[in-house]
């Protein structure tokens, strides 16, 4: 899995968070491991100043996984 907040006026990758970095391989692809994730890239964005995104699920239905990763950053406190 891997998610990337994008600044889409400037064209370019602000946080990114994804299972193939070497301190994320050991979270699976589960609902669980989604929101592990979320969280992460959630912390990620408040700390390079990102409180707010848009969220652009790229055709996948909202539920399962991509639900899970949103709900995660949610949680760490990232507004949609």
């Amino acid at each position: 899995m891997y998610v990337q907040v994008i600044d889409d006026v400037a064209a370019r990758t602000l946080v990114s968070a994804g299972t193939v970095e070497k301190d994320l391989k050991d979270i699976k692809n589960t609902v669980e491991g989604a929101t592990r994730l979320g969280e992460i890239l959630g912390k990620r964005c408040l700390d390079a100043g990102v409180t707010t995104v848009v969220f652009d699920r790229n055709g996948y239905l909202y539920h399962g996984l991509v639900k899970a990763i949103a709900d995660g950053a949610r949680k760490a406190g990232v507004k949609f």
